[in-house]
């Protein structure tokens, strides 16, 4: 954990974020390894496997972290 965030063991990527580039991108585990060499693939299917056993609480931070939801943030703040 850091920031009250779920990481990827070993580094400050957070959960959501990979399991964004994942899902919502399409790309494979073996796409994901090639993207960020650094990481080991016992690192991406464990931060996979906590998505699935933590998936609501994952969707719920990627839906606060999305690049729509900033979006129309921008639009209420440029109404106000």
């Amino acid at each position: 954990m850091l920031g009250g965030q779920a990481i990827v063991e070993g580094t400050r990527i957070a959960v959501w974020h990979l399991v964004g580039y994942y899902y919502k991108v399409g790309m494979s585990v073996e796409d994901i390894l090639a993207e960020w060499d650094y990481l080991q693939p016992a690192q991406v299917f464990s931060a996979l496997a906590y998505y699935h056993d933590h998936k609501a609480e994952i969707d719920a931070v990627r839906e606060e972290n999305s690049y729509e939801r900033w979006q129309q943030e921008q639009v209420a703040h440029a109404a106000a």
